[in-house]
């Protein structure tokens, strides 16, 4: 597809870091980040990761804010309370008539599994004791994480990163799955809508990270060339055809530091018409930040 996507889009340029890096270096990253503009308020939450030697994603984080860049903790939740090995994206959204669902991505201790679950509270303060119920429990030959959820048409409608597990060393590799649901918790796979592509510089694995407001359906999407890549994701665009996700064939989107990791990001729309994103960049240290900018 020529590059003809007219969007706004998210850079490097002018970010603000709204969630710094838990300590400095390679490993240590704020990100993975969802957010949603609710009733003048920003409602933000990500994950917390340590290097490997230090357990890998370790809590995920609500909280919320007036201006969309500082940020109020509200409450979070550890790894131990799923007994999960780890933790990635989270997804957190308004459910009517219920209060809030957190969706979370846990990982199968002592495997490449991953499975995700949710909570549902009255209130955000409440996620923590919320209901527990497993939203989508990925089989023995797919791991499933890193969920995009938005409300549409009286549903709901979830882009699932799959991880295959059928070749061990090479379980890295991603695609991703388009599935709805009537009330966000019992879903139906639509199928597979995005991959990599031969000799591209999204060859390994495409994985959607935020649907873009307006129409016709834009996503951004993360990808890598290879498997030394992994954790180090660079954002495309695709466009919906009707039937899969086809991305355009401008350059992907990174940050000019270290591992170039620019990934999940995630899009809020604002009432004057532009677009907030919220990103997890790679600093010059390493570590990643998670990031804001407005466009």
């Amino acid at each position: 597809m020529t590059t003809d996507i007219l969007v706004p889009l998210p850079s490097y340029d002018d970010v603000e870091v709204v969630v710094p890096a838990p300590d400095a270096g390679p490993g240590n990253w704020a990100g993975a980040a969802s957010a949603v503009l609710v009733d003048g308020v920003f409602w933000l939450t990500w994950r917390v990761r340590r290097p490997l030697t230090d357990g890998r994603g370790v809590t995920v984080v609500v909280a919320r804010s007036e201006d969309g860049v500082h940020f109020e903790p509200v409450t979070q939740v550890h790894r131990d309370a799923f007994g999960a090995e780890s933790f990635e994206r989270p997804v957190l959204v308004p459910v009517p008539g219920l209060g809030w669902r957190l969706y979370l991505s846990c990982a199968t201790p002592g495997s490449k599994h991953w499975w995700v679950d949710s909570l549902t509270a009255p209130s955000v303060e409440d996620l923590p004791s919320g209901r527990r119920q497993v939203v989508l429990a990925g089989d023995a030959h797919t791991g499933v994480k890193d969920p995009v959820v938005t409300a549409v048409d009286g549903g709901w409608e979830m882009w699932l990163c799959c991880h295959p597990l059928d070749d061990p060393g090479q379980e890295d590799r991603m695609t991703t799955r388009r599935l709805t649901s009537p009330d966000g918790l019992t879903w139906t796979d639509r199928g597979e809508v995005l991959a990599g592509r031969p000799g591209e510089w999204d060859a390994r694995g495409a994985r959607v990270a935020a649907v873009l407001p307006g129409s016709p359906l834009t996503v951004l999407y993360d990808g890598r060339a290879d498997a030394a890549s992994n954790w180090h994701e660079t954002t495309g665009v695709a466009r919906w055809d009707g039937t899969r996700l086809v991305p355009d064939d401008r350059p992907p989107i990174a940050s000019p530091h270290s591992d170039g990791a620019f990934r999940y990001a995630a899009a809020v729309a604002l009432p004057d018409g532009r677009t907030r994103f919220y990103v997890e960049s790679a600093r010059p240290d390493g570590a990643h930040d998670l990031v804001t900018c407005v466009r």
